[in-house]
């Protein structure tokens, strides 16, 4: 267990750093030697500010025979490892130039060439892969000893290129290309027999086909059981590691330490990656709340991909069905740059994950209570425009939550009429459903859309700690006929047991006025 005095860092995915200045580094490296004990050439894919850099680094600082850094871990007073030191090759495509693909070309032969110089090695030919078969041929040749290439976002010179028009497209393609190429060099039978250990991370998992076509001794380890925590933090990792942070933040917010654990768990817990139930937490997210002692939506904040945002108003998929996608397994290998799902990139990019696998078909919901408000408080910006009334949004928890009507439906239908008319958008039932349901996540409810009961489908139902609302929704029909349908398809029965007040909320919408026409509630 870390010294009460460590520190917690959110900046550096510096293994050495870490390390050296004194900061917290959860012990994953008895992973680390289950990997370098059963393979030599993986695959794994997280989705960003997960701890595939920290990974790499660590894997490179063992690879070196830096038995120091490692003091005090698994590692070093548990495990048989030999402290030989390997040359290392680390590629970070975070670092690696990858506009247009000359540009990625000229990135890649730099790094190639500064490894060289760093290594007094002289690279002969002027062409890129025989240049990198050069490198690696040459390394082992004047160490005496295999060497370990470790590639770090791999997928960055394609995925950055998405969601910027045609011509960025044409350039992820090429960059794809010139990377399959590239990457082959990994399997030539010369290069093969000098290697010790492969490591390629990325967010996205494409295709065999579409890029490692060449490369079909690649293990991917993204979905295997035994590897679903070496990136990410269990909940006893937490409280081992963290314990006095968490009771530092539990004394600034004025919570006992238990109820501050379990305020980080809905926020920043629920990370599955595979059959396995095991979830982690984003340790980006969970780190940056503990130093700063603030429940904010930190991983969301470093970056929300535009591209996926777009796709999904492209092929007009169905915001409410987000949070009970299902799939069969094929739906974490189908990233192809030329036939994009919605379903695989929300998925690979953390916004949704697996919550339940029953037989061959998975389920899908967001992970935590941060990427749920704040990924659908980015869709409603981009659903309405960007309407002015956002600051509203809040406000909607606190009415619902005191059962003030009148101030609720004053403050929807603010916002619904702030909604600009230029928008192409069909005015009918599921509009008005998307749009209502949008605001109120993006106010930070529990707001859970087409609940399936034994008699149907419930529009919404809105949990609180104390009560729950059964909502139906009606375009151009009475708030009656509404309230009639919960009442008579029963959908209050599943919540009765809960110990908790329903209340029963019939919405009618006017597709002309664009906006709620009327409402009634009813409490049983």
């Amino acid at each position: 267990m870390p010294h009460a005095k460590m520190k917690v860092q959110v900046s550096t995915s510096s293994f050495e750093r870490i390390r050296q200045d004194g900061y917290i580094y959860v012990d994953k490296t008895r992973h680390i030697f289950r990997l370098l004990q059963e393979g030599f050439f993986y695959f794994m894919s997280r989705p960003r500010r997960f701890g595939k850099s920290l990974t790499v680094s660590a894997l490179k600082c063992l690879f070196e025979a830096r038995k120091d850094l490692f003091d005090g871990l698994w590692i070093a007073s548990e495990s048989n490892w030999e402290w030989k030191k390997h040359p290392v090759v680390v590629l970070d495509f975070n670092e690696i130039s990858h506009g247009e693909t000359d540009r990625l070309r000229a990135g890649l032969m730099y790094a190639l060439e500064d490894i060289a110089a760093a290594n007094e090695i002289q690279l002969k030919s002027a062409l890129l892969k025989e240049r990198f078969k050069d490198l690696l041929l040459s390394l082992a040749k004047k160490n005496g000893a295999p060497v370990v290439v470790l590639i770090d976002e791999y997928d960055k010179p394609m995925i950055d290129h998405l969601g910027k028009g045609d011509a960025a497209f044409a350039i992820a393609e090429e960059n794809r290309d010139l990377l399959r190429s590239f990457f082959g060099v990994l399997k030539g039978a010369q290069v093969s027999s000098v290697l010790r250990f492969v490591f390629i991370t990325g967010v996205s998992k494409f295709s065999r086909v579409s890029i490692f076509s060449e490369l079909n001794n690649l293990e991917d380890i993204t979905l295997v059981s035994k590897y679903a925590d070496l990136m990410g933090y269990t909940r006893d990792e937490l409280i081992e590691n963290f314990r006095p942070h968490i009771r530092s933040m539990a004394e600034k917010t004025g919570e006992t330490d238990k109820e501050t654990l379990a305020k980080l768990e809905m926020y920043y817990d629920g990370y599955r990656f595979s059959e396995r139930d095991l979830r982690v937490f984003n340790p980006f997210s969970v780190m940056s709340a503990l130093k700063q002692r603030e429940y904010e939506a930190f991983w969301f904040e470093t970056g929300t991909p535009k591209f996926l945002i777009d796709l999904i108003k492209e092929k007009k998929y169905p915001i409410p069905e987000l949070e009970r996608l299902k799939a069969t397994k094929a739906i974490f290998s189908t990233f192809e740059l030329d036939n994009l799902k919605p379903e695989a990139l929300l998925y690979q990019t953390g916004y949704t994950t697996i919550s339940a696998v029953q037989g061959k078909i998975y389920s899908f919901d967001y992970p935590n209570q941060e990427v749920k408000t704040s990924f659908l408080e980015s869709l409603l910006h981009s659903f309405t425009g960007g309407t002015s009334q956002s600051h509203l949004f809040a406000l909607l928890a606190q009415y619902l939550q005191k059962d003030e009507f009148e101030p609720f439906f004053e403050t929807v239908t603010a916002i619904f009429a702030s909604i600009p008319n230029i928008l192409e958008t069909k005015r009918d039932e599921a509009y008005f459903h998307t749009i209502f349901y949008l605001m109120l996540s993006a106010s930070g409810v529990d707001a859970r859309s087409e609940v399936l009961t034994c008699k149907g489908r419930i529009d919404l139902a809105i949990h609180f700690s104390d009560k729950i609302y059964i909502v139906e929704f009606k375009c151009d029909q009475s708030a009656e006929t509404a309230l009639r349908q919960i009442r008579e398809k029963k959908y209050a029965d599943p919540f009765l047991q809960s110990g908790k007040e329903i209340i029963l909320l019939g919405i009618s919408f006017d597709s002309k006025k664009r906006n709620v026409a009327a409402w009634k509630a009813q409490t049983i």
